[in-house]
């Protein structure tokens, strides 16, 4: 893991986001990229006007954020900084880019609702358009994650991110234990069609990533988010793992907005992988 971005906006909850980076890279000595990014509105001023504006805000916040990163446990972590002038967030993804990033990792605040963390924008909009994954913190609990659930479809159009997930949980030491929620609906199978599904995809990998499909527990619940939600529990997991087809959501199995429900709504650490 070389390099994880975290946007700022110096609030409490980006801080936990912070503190959490920070311990995966400890760990795995990476670089910690925090951006900070800001919109000026149009106004109608000259160019060179608009330039001076900028400037000034740029110096302003750069001095903000120097301050806000002032931190005992930032010593010995590698820290470079960002600030942005942007007008689409899906610009973040221009800067994980340019920063070769493995991951972004922001702050939420639960149960309560996904509040606004990056100005201007929000944590479901960054899980919805990045194209790395996306962990999302909850409170200021040390992360160290040992147990973990990853729910997929186990369908053809999920291979890749099943493979880039449980290489990401590799790297971070975190046991994972397979789910796929079986719900009372018109994706409703048959144990013997799911087990054939899992098979299939399980034979499918082989070559790249190999599991055995008895590794998968077949857990039928009313709704996505709740059987996963319980699943967690009963392995007492200490992260949760999803794949996301951003804005459309994974058809069938993650239809509609159920992978920002999940982050709103989870006590505990959310990681998302945009298939």
């Amino acid at each position: 893991m070389k390099n994880i971005i975290i946007p700022v906006d110096f609030s409490i909850h980006s801080e936990n986001a912070l503190k959490a980076a920070v311990e995966i890279a400890k760990k795995h000595q990476s670089t910690v990229t925090i951006v900070h990014m800001i919109e000026f509105q149009e106004v109608h001023l000259s160019q060179e006007e608009k330039s001076e504006e900028s400037r000034y805000f740029m110096e302003l916040t750069q001095k903000r954020l120097d301050k806000f990163l002032n931190k005992e446990y930032l010593k010995g972590v590698a820290i470079q900084t960002v600030v942005k002038n942007y007008k689409a967030f899906s610009e973040l993804n221009q800067v994980a880019k340019e920063h070769h990033a493995d991951l972004i990792v922001m702050g939420s605040h639960g149960s309560s609702g996904i509040q606004e963390v990056v100005i201007g924008s929000t944590t479901e909009k960054v899980v919805r358009t990045s194209n790395i994954p996306v962990l999302v913190i909850k409170g200021d609990k040390k992360f160290a994650p040992r147990q973990g659930v990853l729910a997929c479809d186990f369908k053809l159009e999920s291979k890749d991110v099943f493979i880039k997930a449980m290489h990401l949980f590799k790297v971070l030491q975190i046991h994972i234990s397979l789910v796929y929620v079986n719900l009372p609906s018109s994706s409703f199978l048959s144990t013997n069609q799911i087990h054939h599904q899992i098979e299939e995809f399980s034979n499918i990998l082989k070559d790249a990533y190999q599991f055995s499909p008895e590794e998968v527990t077949i857990f039928s619940d009313f709704s996505v988010e709740s059987g996963v939600f319980h699943f967690a529990e009963k392995k007492q997991a200490d992260i949760i793992g999803i794949p996301t087809h951003g804005r459309k959501g994974l058809a069938h199995f993650f239809s509609g907005s159920i992978v920002e429900s999940m982050v709103n709504h989870s006590s505990l650490p959310v990681i998302t992988f945009r298939i």
